[in-house]
């Protein structure tokens, strides 16, 4: 795959620490997602695919379910490039239905299952998605959406249905009822199984455009309000190329990953998903975070690759009985998301064995850009090194067209195959991000003299916990629909185990009382869990610029400057 192509090292200082066998550049894709699979299928047909609660699905079974789902969709007679939602954890329902439904030519917008009403309506809405595939424990949410939205056909799937025979059965007989599966459907919905079995002689594969949008994948952003980044076939399987490229000793066909990260996040869809469909290899997936039940299948699959974001990695080593479990088989780790600390790394690789490998990336990147080598040389706090075919600069905060010199800091931009059309349906915000074919990824950094990266702040306000990007505004809009709520402002203060958490500081109306405890509830009612702010503090006022504006970072060196004050004292 790899172009004779060169740069001069001058420009591009990091090309000295690229490792033996990774090329300076490499060709795009040239298949689409559903041609990757088609192909791995026809050289290793009988290779388990997905490894899913003890059942095993090949590649041949799962290209046969998916050229199943791609007729049926094609039965329902939407014109090609309909978005189709996928409102489900990671299972093999996702599976089929990711596959089948860019097979059919159709754009599949992911959803996370942890949204409540009003996020999920917002993207629907946002998406115009016509058809949806949900779980059985949420289709009353999505019910509720039907009318609210441009939704057409919903399909329904059932966690137990791709269990083993006996776990089937048990699922049934003790937690079926209690976790919300048992229900009836309405006239016009349809089980996922039935959807499956109702045009099982129907095939349609439409032969898609590389550069036709594959995925609309949702991110926050500097406004508050949530975009659709239009990601391509060749955005999305490049990267899965630029990424296996600095793997040097990457087995095609051979490895097994675990898929803890969720596949409606780009960092869990590339370094999972797709790469299972255009590498091989054995995916082993994981429905939902269960410290316990991670451990369990790294012991018993014996993964190669575990991709993952610091407060996996953090909660695993901090297991108490963690010696109870083998998890000598990682051989890498890929982190990102959020920062990683030093310590983490160093007692993660000293309990696997494995090298913990931080990198850097995007939504709006497909999203990865830059990877810190394997087994070569690497940085303590550094992001690593741009991937084959990403360029990156450091500009001028205050005038992009000017590169910083190295060393000083500036806004990070990058240029490469794997950036995004622009944002769906939104072309200001899109003109904002891509200047000149450089995407503005809001992010402060350094670059040393090495080519190795440094974030040391964020442009935008965004906030990292736990790997989520959560955008305050969104809260702070919330917040202030309480009635008993005059001002309110959200920041991102440090956390050891989350990165960062957040914390909403709230002035109360005039004459109102209000408790942490009432707010939190209602917060829980208009947000997803991971959203809602875990400390609140009350104030008579909140620090403000001399226009009014809220100054959120004078918030944070508040905290920080208590922090300072408790450890001096």
């Amino acid at each position: 795959m790899s172009e004779s192509r060169e740069y001069p090292s001058q420009d591009r200082p990091w090309f000295k620490f690229y490792e033996p066998g990774v090329p300076q550049d490499l060709a795009p894709a040239d298949k689409t997602l559903p041609g990757y699979l088609k192909q791995t299928a026809a050289r290793q047909p009988e290779h388990t695919a997905l490894s899913f609660m003890g059942n095993q699905i090949s590649f041949r079974e799962l290209e046969t379910l998916a050229n199943r789902f791609s007729g049926a969709l094609a039965g329902l007679g939407l014109p090609l490039g309909t978005r189709i939602a996928l409102h489900l954890p990671n299972c093999p329902q996702f599976v089929i239905a990711y596959c089948g439904t860019l097979q059919a030519g159709f754009t599949v917008v992911p959803c996370n299952p942890l949204y409540v009403e009003r996020e999920m309506e917002y993207q629907l809405n946002n998406a115009g998605a016509e058809a949806i595939v949900t779980l059985s424990r949420f289709y009353p949410l999505v019910k509720k959406l039907e009318q609210k939205t441009g939704l057409k056909k919903i399909i329904v799937a059932n966690i137990k249905d791709y269990f083993p025979p006996f776990l089937r059965f048990l699922y049934t007989l003790a937690r079926e009822k209690k976790e919300g599966d048992r229900i009836a459907l309405e006239a016009g919905d349809t089980w996922f199984e039935e959807f499956l079995s109702e045009q099982q002689d129907r095939f349609q594969e439409v032969k898609s455009d590389l550069d036709a949008p594959a995925c609309l994948l949702y991110t926050g952003g500097t406004t508050g309000v949530s975009k659709g980044a239009v990601l391509t076939h060749r955005n999305l399987a490049t990267n899965v190329l630029q990424t296996v490229s600095f793997l040097p000793d990457f087995q095609e066909g051979e490895e097994k990953g675990i898929a803890v990260l969720p596949f409606f996040h780009s960092y869990g869809l590339t370094t999972c998903l797709n790469m299972l469909l255009i590498k091989g290899g054995t995916l082993v997936l994981v429905p939902r975070f269960d410290l316990k039940m991670i451990l369990k299948l790294i012991d018993r699959e014996k993964p190669t690759l575990f991709p993952g974001v610091p407060t996996l990695y953090v909660a695993l080593i901090n297991t108490p009985d963690l010696k109870k479990y083998d998890l000598s088989s990682i051989r890498v780790c890929n982190s990102g998301a959020a920062p990683l600390p030093v310590e983490v790394q160093a007692r993660f690789e000293a309990i696997t064995g494995g090298r913990l490998i931080e990198g850097y990336g995007l939504t709006e990147a497909s999203p990865v850009t830059h990877s810190n080598p394997v087994y070569g040389t690497r940085k303590a706090g550094s992001i690593g090194l741009p991937l084959p075919a990403t360029e990156a600069r450091i500009v001028d905060l205050d005038d992009p067209g000017r590169e910083m010199p190295v060393g000083e800091r500036g806004e990070l931009v990058v240029k490469g195959p794997q950036v995004m059309k622009g944002y769906y349906n939104q072309p200001e915000e899109t003109r904002e991000v891509l200047r000149e074919g450089w995407l503005h990824t809001g992010d402060v950094a350094v670059m040393d003299e090495d080519g190795f990266f440094f974030v040391v702040d964020r442009v935008k306000d965004m906030v990292i916990s736990g790997g989520y990007n959560i955008v305050p505004r969104e809260i702070e809009e919330v917040l202030y629909g309480h009635a008993k709520i005059q001002e309110a402002a959200v920041a991102g203060i440090p956390d050891p185990y989350r990165g960062e958490i957040i914390k909403a500081y709230v002035v109360p109306r005039e004459g109102e009382k209000i408790s942490e405890q009432e707010l939190i509830g209602y917060c829980k009612e208009h947000l997803a869990a991971y959203k809602v702010p875990k400390q609140i503090e009350f104030r008579e006022e909140l620090p403000k610029s001399m226009v009014g504006k809220i100054l959120r970072r004078a918030l944070v060196e508040e905290e920080q400057a208590r922090k300072d004050r408790e450890i001096s004292s």
